[in-house]
């Protein structure tokens, strides 16, 4: 099927034709068409073309309005104000472009005409650390943009940089070494990712008693990093065992989160350790990295410490070793190289925000990045507790991610029982899963990701106001009424007049590819569930005031109304898959 032209942006076309037949001399311009109180599109456009023609608003958009072709498609047009353009379209073209939506698996919405290759770096663990609440944005995020931008028609290519390199796993790698089943699991086919992680997590902390307690451990643990740079293969095969070890944890955790990782994108810091020496020779060489106190550093000008003195990027420690920088540089070069990417979006803390901007520049700076390769960071802001101070426990730990699934399926099949009329245990605990895990993603998306947010799971979980749960049941509701619907069927009806609930309901349904094309073109899901928030707002108030099944109103108004409920849970359905967030018929 052809996409579908929207309403909106037909009637900005007509408008704009209507604007170059009365007005030749203005050239081409922008009716600045958008959604309004007063009918349903106000143009704007007719009070900046008066300043450029120097004439009166009110009497241009007069011209505009005889030059304007209606057809079937404009009800009505007034100027209003100091020359608006009030324009009320027709309800048989509402129900047309609808039925188009309808008719075409995609609903209407187009893909990009000229997609690129992105390349998302998102959900990045540590090997042989527990994730806490603050990996939750990065994988959430990630997640729902990987999805819009695919159905947007780009090419998307997921990378998790998992932690899986650096000192520290010397100390470990060593401890191992000379402890050697301290990784054995219990003798089970499949290991739990909580066995996993309570296995990584007594030898870290018997590994860093030793490696304080213990000169010579220390002195060992020292020699171990230098063997695992350099490639020793029995360092590498006790490296990988941590390695495998955390991938089991971590895959249990994405599992409760309902999100799919799989190991062909994760390519952790190890994965570029053969580009590093070249990435600083190339630096070095073309100038854009220079010595400084024998390490390797780029310097920017903007870039200044308390001291007023230039803060550096340093790509070579003094030492020899590798700072954080030339992964990330290396990571570009392959992402752009190899992968070919035109675009590389980074779902990375604000708090690295700096870092990325050095990275960004030098990157520039060395030619990897250009007019046609841009790189971005989604930057996202902090998970809160209900006092608004950073997440932790009572005794001041960060909070376990598994700890906090997990209440929150609690409360959501709480919630579930409390609703439930004819659902099995079975399905209270399947319900509850889909709920409590929609919930926090939701909680997490529907804030601007550049904002701190609030986790507040009674808040996440509520029925009422902006939460998931609110379109969860909404859509529960739409399949509900088609099990009451008897024989009677949607279709749609264009010769009928719509009530205003049916209007409302019927225009912003038809700006769903608008919605999502602005959700992907700006990095941006949060205008997704704003969207999807209004959608079942509207469809609650389309419910209570338009009879569909009960009392039964005549035929032909009844198949156009489950029309109109069947492309809402076909949209809310479709929304909510690219969030990541289930849609159960029943709740």
């Amino acid at each position: 099927m052809a996409p579908v032209t929207s309403l909106a942006s037909t009637v900005d076309q007509r408008i704009a034709d209507a604007l170059s037949a009365a007005l030749p001399e203005a050239g081409p311009a922008d009716p600045l068409l958008r959604r309004s109180d007063r009918a349903d599109f106000q143009a704007n456009g007719m009070l900046a073309l008066a300043k450029k023609l120097k004439g009166n608003p009110r009497e241009l958009a007069a011209k505009v309005v005889q030059a304007l072709s209606t057809g079937d498609l404009v009800k009505e047009v007034e100027v209003s104000g100091p020359g608006f353009l009030n324009i009320t379209v027709t309800d048989r073209a509402i129900t047309e472009t609808l039925a188009a939506r309808a008719a075409d698996d995609r609903l209407g919405v187009p893909r990009a005409a000229d997609p690129g290759t992105t390349v998302i770096d998102y959900a990045q663990p540590n090997v042989a650390k527990e994730m806490h609440v603050g990996h939750l944005r990065s994988a959430v995020i990630g997640a729902a943009m990987v999805e819009i931008l695919e159905f947007t028609g780009e090419n998307v290519i997921r990378r998790h940089h998992i932690g899986d390199w650096g000192t520290q796993f010397g100390m470990l790698i060593q401890y191992l070494t000379e402890h050697p089943h301290e990784l054995d699991h219990s003798g089970a086919e499949t290991v739990s990712g909580e066995e996993a992680m309570s296995n990584l997590g007594r030898l870290y902390k018997a590994a860093r008693t030793v490696f304080d307690a213990d000169e010579e451990f220390k002195a060992r643990a020292r020699d171990r990093v230098v063997a695992l740079q350099a490639g020793d293969t029995e360092t590498l095969a006790q490296w990988q065992r941590f390695v495998d070890e955390s991938k089991i944890y971590f895959h249990s955790v994405f599992d409760k989160l309902d999100m799919e990782i799989r190991d062909e994108d994760v390519v952790g810091e190890s994965g570029y350790n053969d580009m590093l020496e070249e990435t600083c020779r190339i630096l070095e060489e073309t100038g854009v990295a220079v010595r400084s106190d024998g390490a390797l550093c780029v310097f920017f000008d903007d870039v200044k410490g308390p001291d007023g003195n230039p803060t550096p990027l340093i790509v070579k420690k003094s030492n020899g070793g590798y700072g954080y920088a030339a992964t990330d540089l290396s990571a570009i070069r392959d992402r752009v190289g190899n992968l070919k990417a035109n675009t590389l979006l980074y779902v990375v803390d604000a708090r690295q925000s700096l870092h990325f901007k050095m990275v960004f520049e030098t990157a520039r700076r060395a030619g990897w990045l250009n007019e046609d390769v841009k790189a971005v960071q989604l930057a996202f802001g902090t998970v809160l507790g209900k006092d608004g101070k950073p997440f932790k426990t009572r005794e001041g730990e960060t909070v376990r991610l598994v700890d906090l699934l997990d209440e929150a399926v609690e409360r959501a099949a709480a919630v579930v029982r409390e609703k439930a009329k004819d659902l099995t245990e079975d399905e209270i605990v399947e319900r509850g899963t889909q709920v409590g895990i929609g919930a926090v993603k939701y909680a997490d998306l529907s804030t601007s990701a550049a904002r701190d947010y609030k986790f507040d799971l009674d808040q996440m979980v509520s029925l009422h106001g902006d939460t998931s749960v609110y379109i969860q049941y909404a859509y529960a509701r739409t399949r509900s009424i088609f099990g009451k619907a008897g024989d009677r069927s949607p279709v749609a009806r264009p010769e009928l007049e719509l009530a205003p609930a049916e209007r409302a309901l019927g225009l912003h349904l038809d700006q769903f590819g608008e919605v999502l094309n602005e959700a992907a073109s700006s990095y941006e899901p949060h205008k997704l569930t704003a969207y999807l928030y209004q959608l079942a707002s509207l469809f609650t108030t389309f419910y209570s005031e338009c009879p569909v099944v009960k009392p039964a109103p005549p035929q032909e108004v009844a198949e156009n109304r489950l029309f109109l409920c069947d492309l809402t849970a076909r949209t809310l359905h479709q929304g909510m898959t690219l969030l990541g967030i289930r849609t159960p018929e029943r709740l």
